[in-house]
């Protein structure tokens, strides 16, 4: 069984941030695994094919638009996933969009894919995130550890790691 948690935005939009930060944020603090592949995925398209061909899950973390107050973390999942990617957040999303589609029809789609995000409160231009944005980070990078746990893959802390 093998993993992907993909980190995607673009890091000059404010808030748009978030999912790379979250990725950052989970390899600082954890040990990870072989079956387990982090990527800050940024802008990225049709390049990650090959990082995303045949994976067991997929956990793709960014910024959702849903209406939801900012700050506010959301799991989509299941038959919500073609929807949220209809709608277009941000540049980096027509990306990923084809990325699956193309992976669908090689007949290498991940078996499962979830995507957690975080209601932006900006994406105007700028490298640093809202106060509101950067505390949600951590909780994101929970989150995705939860899913991860969910599924078997253990990710332990770095700190244990190096104690051991």
């Amino acid at each position: 069984m093998n993993a992907v948690v993909l980190g995607i935005g673009n890091t000059i939009l404010t808030d748009e941030a978030a999912g790379v930060r979250a990725v950052e944020a989970l390899e600082r603090a954890y040990a990870i695994p072989a079956n387990v592949t982090l990527i800050d995925g940024g802008t990225s398209g049709m390049e990650m094919i090959e990082d995303l061909s045949n994976v067991d899950f997929l956990l793709v973390l960014d910024v959702v638009l849903t209406g939801a107050a900012p700050g506010t973390l959301v799991r989509i999942a299941g038959d919500e996933i073609p929807v949220f990617f209809r709608d277009k957040l941000s540049p980096h999303q027509i990306g990923l969009p084809d990325v699956l589609a193309s992976l669908e029809l090689l007949g290498a789609l991940p078996k499962e894919i979830v995507v957690l995000g975080v209601e932006p409160v900006s994406l105007e231009l700028g490298t640093e995130m809202t106060p509101a944005i950067t505390a949600a980070v951590p909780r994101l990078a929970d989150m995705a550890l939860g899913e991860l746990s969910q599924r078997g893959y253990v990710l332990a802390p770095a700190s244990s790691v190096a104690l051991a």
